[in-house]
Formats: C-alpha cells, sequence, structure tokens
C-alpha cells in the first residue's frame, strides 16, 4: 500500500447458519480475502457464526470465539454491518431478517421459501427501511440469474421463462433415463451422491423449483406471486414407461418450471414433469445442473447454465450479494425487490395450455380408441399421434396419445371421464408437452 492508496475498509458480517453454503461462505471469504480487497477496496470478514452446537465437529474450522447460538448477538452487535441468513425455514429465518432491517442492517439470504412465502412482507419493511434485501443464491445456486432479471433485463417485457432449477430432480430425471432404473433407484443413488437430502420431500414434490420459480416470477413481472396460486406436481410419478414412450416420441422428460404472461397480462407459474423435445436445448440439460432461458421482447431469448447447488456455486452467489451490500453501506434505498402496476394477477392453473401425453392401459378389444377420442373431443381435445404396442397374448395394452393444446380443466375432466371407462384397466398416466416455440 502506497502513502496515497486509501486503507481499505473493514466491513463486519454476521453470517446465521453454518449448513453447507454457510461453511463454503466463511471458507471462501478467507481463501479468496486478497482478491475481493482489491476488487472492492474492502476487507469482508466474518465476525460472528450462529449455530445450533457450539461443540459439533466441522469440516470448515471456526475459532470459538467467533461462535453463538443467539441470532440477536448480530443484531444487538453495532459492528456489524450486513447479515447473511443461511438458517432456513420460515419463522425463525423471518424473525432474524426483520430484525436485521429494522436494525438498518442488509441483508444477504439464500432462503427460497422464505422469499416465495414471505417476500411481500419482508421487501416492504425493508423498503420502509430504506434497506436492501439480497437474494442471488436464493435461485439456481451459482447461476447469477437474479442479477440478470434486476439489471441486465431492467429494459424488458420478460415474455416468457423455461427452467430446470431442481439438481435433485434433474438428477434423479437423468438416471432414470441414461441408466434405465427406477425412481426409487435414481433417488437413492442422488442421497448417496449427496444430490438429495435424506428426507427428499421438498425437492421432489416440485416444491423447491416452485419456490425459485415464484420468486423469478415475482422478479419479472413486479408483483408477489402467491404459492396457492401456484400449479406444481413432483417427480416421483413419472415411470420408466413413460421415459421409454418419450424417447420413441422424440422427447425428454424434466421437471420444468415455466413462467409467463397472456395477452391480458395474467402471469402463468406453474412446476411439473414435462415432456422436452430432444432438438431443443434445455434437454440436454443433464445431472444435477441447472439451466434458466429467459425470453425478453427486445433481448430475445438468453440461456443461463450452470450448477444449480452445492457448496461453492452457492456460496459464490452470496459473496457477490455481499459485495453488493458493502457497496451500499452508505446509503441505498433500493429494497432488491420493485413493484409496479403493468401486470399483477395470476392466472388461474385450469385455463393454462399446453399439449399433453397421455398414457392408457386399456382392454384389448375393438372400439376403445373410439371411446377415448369422443371423451377427448366432447371437451375440445384433438388427438395428433397415437401409438399402440401390439401384443396378440395379452388382455390389455398400453395406448399413447400425444394430444393438442387445450386448457387444463378441459384435460382435467376428460381424465377423470377416461378413467371412468370400463375398458380403462389403470388410472390415467398424463404428462404436459412444452414445445417450447
Amino acid at each position: 500500500m502506497t502513502a496515497n492508496t486509501p486503507a481499505p475498509r473493514i466491513i463486519r458480517i454476521g453470517l446465521a447458519g453454518f449448513g453447507n453454503v454457510g461453511a463454503g461462505v466463511f471458507k471462501n471469504l478467507e481463501k479468496n480475502a486478497d482478491l475481493l480487497k482489491e476488487r472492492t477496496g474492502s476487507v469482508l470478514t466474518i465476525a460472528k457464526v450462529v449455530v445450533r452446537d457450539l461443540d459439533k465437529a466441522r469440516e470448515v474450522p471456526v475459532p470459538r470465539e467467533l461462535l453463538t447460538t443467539d441470532w440477536r448477538e448480530l443484531i444487538a452487535d453495532p459492528s456489524i454491518a450486513i447479515i447473511v441468513e443461511l438458517i432456513g425455514g420460515t419463522t425463525e429465518a423471518f424473525d432474524l431478517v426483520c430484525a436485521a432491517l429494522k436494525a438498518k442492517k442488509p441483508v444477504v439470504t439464500g432462503n427460497k421459501a422464505l422469499l416465495a412465502e414471505r417476500g411481500r412482507e419482508l421487501f416492504a419493511l425493508a423498503e420502509e427501511n430504506k434497506v436492501p434485501i439480497y437474494f442471488e443464491a436464493a435461485v439456481a445456486g451459482g447461476i447469477p440469474i437474479i442479477m440478470a432479471m434486476q439489471e441486465a433485463f431492467v429494459g424488458n417485457h420478460i415474455e416468457r421463462i423455461h427452467g430446470i432449477i431442481n439438481g435433485t430432480c434433474n438428477y434423479i430425471l437423468t438416471r432414470m433415463e441414461q441408466a434405465g432404473i427406477s425412481y426409487a433407484e435414481a433417488l437413492n443413488e442422488a442421497q448417496a451422491q449427496g444430490y438429495a437430502e435424506a428426507d427428499p420431500t421438498l425437492d421432489v414434490s416440485g416444491w423447491d423449483a416452485a419456490h425459485k420459480a415464484i420468486i423469478l416470477a415475482s422478479l419479472s413481472y413486479g408483483f408477489w406471486v402467491k404459492p396457492e396460486d401456484v400449479y406444481v406436481e413432483g417427480v416421483d410419478r413419472v415411470t420408466l414407461t413413460d421415459m421409454g414412450f418419450a424417447a420413441k416420441l422424440g422427447y425428454t422428460i424434466k421437471l420444468l418450471s415455466v413462467i409467463r404472461a397472456d395477452e391480458l397480462g395474467r402471469v402463468e407459474v406453474r412446476t411439473q414433469p414435462s415432456l422436452v423435445p430432444r432438438s431443443h436445448v434445455l434437454a440436454s440439460v443433464k445431472g444435477a445442473f441447472n439451466a434458466v432461458l429467459v425470453k425478453g421482447d427486445i433481448v430475445g431469448e438468453t440461456l443461463f447454465y450452470g450448477k444449480g447447488a452445492g457448496q461453492d456455486p452457492t456460496s459464490s452467489s452470496v459473496i457477490s450479494d455481499l459485495t453488493a451490500a458493502a457497496a451500499t453501506l452508505d446509503g441505498s434505498r433500493y429494497s432488491g425487490f420493485v413493484p409496479h402496476g403493468l401486470y399483477g394477477q395470476s392466472k388461474p392453473a385450469d385455463e393454462t395450455v399446453t399439449h399433453y401425453y397421455l398414457r392408457l392401459n386399456v382392454a384389448d378389444k375393438p372400439g376403445v380408441l373410439a371411446q377415448v377420442a369422443t371423451l377427448l373431443g366432447d371437451r375440445g381435445i384433438g388427438i395428433s399421434s397415437v401409438i399402440q404396442p401390439e401384443d396378440l397374448t395379452a388382455e390389455s395394452t398400453p395406448l399413447v396419445l400425444m394430444l393438442d393444446d387445450a386448457p387444463l380443466k378441459a384435460m382435467k375432466l376428460a381424465i377423470a371421464a377416461i378413467a371412468a371407462l370400463e375398458c380403462v384397466r389403470e388410472e390415467p398416466v398424463w404428462l404436459r408437452v412444452e414445445t417450447l416455440e
């Protein structure tokens, strides 16, 4: 440092939560401290770490004097300028973030459930106190999709977003397709590899991806989408049989989050297993990787791809937010979310329209296809193609239909009627088909 070089600012950080991501933030802030100092003119240092167990052995060592079990110490310490919330959940984390905002301390969080369910309250409080919330790590791990939505696409109306934003589910579906193993086997493998939690419910139910989709939709359209307005299905009902038929038809199956506004400005937000054309770039996203395809009215289509989870990718996003928060300590009015009135209404799930894949197990006798076609036609649903493998020894046979565009409500009514037919032997299996045009 020369005589004319100003001394770097020392910015003390309170870190709440020392799980996989918290440990990564602590480790990587130390690892790249010199680089961060050169780029930001600040020394970012963890001053206090909130943990549940002071005596727990940790892979990333932390000096004992930095540890506490009470997050209120972070708020009460006037020397701590920024709060990082990585404890998860929507109760204690909510209390912590509220307390930080009221204390005029910027917040960095990776808590997608908290933002999806209580973001409206938190950002109103942030605006009231003129303190920002940063949340890059809440969606797609190390992919800088939040920054892109807030900054790079600020001049665009977002026409649609298609995202593969849960690495656990993408890993499971990839292994089912590539290795020919069942859903249960793929899930066990994902847990053994560390891609799935011991309790994988949040991931495989589709809600982890749905929380992220809510955040992206809210940023894109300027109002907080309510979780109850989001259509969500998980991957646990995807079978190898359907994987096989999808492949014959030129598709793969992905857990896809879809966000788009219709001509009335109503916003559709849904997450479900969907057939994706093998020719499309999203079909090539394998394993635990994430991808987000955004189409703006000016920029056109852009693709973001990378690791959607893991200690290092996610901590990279947290550190990025820390540097942004540090740059605003002299007083910033930007809360992290800017509402506007150009949109403001969610589209009912029953009115969303797609193509569909329908697989039935039916009696092998004449007239079955005609019965099914009649019930579909009565509800305005056309058939674009049919697959019926021949098996002269079986009393029942699979019948696979690719259906034209139809509202979800019409499709559900048709499925209920078809399931009641005497010739249908099992519960119908149906999936959305995304043309991605």
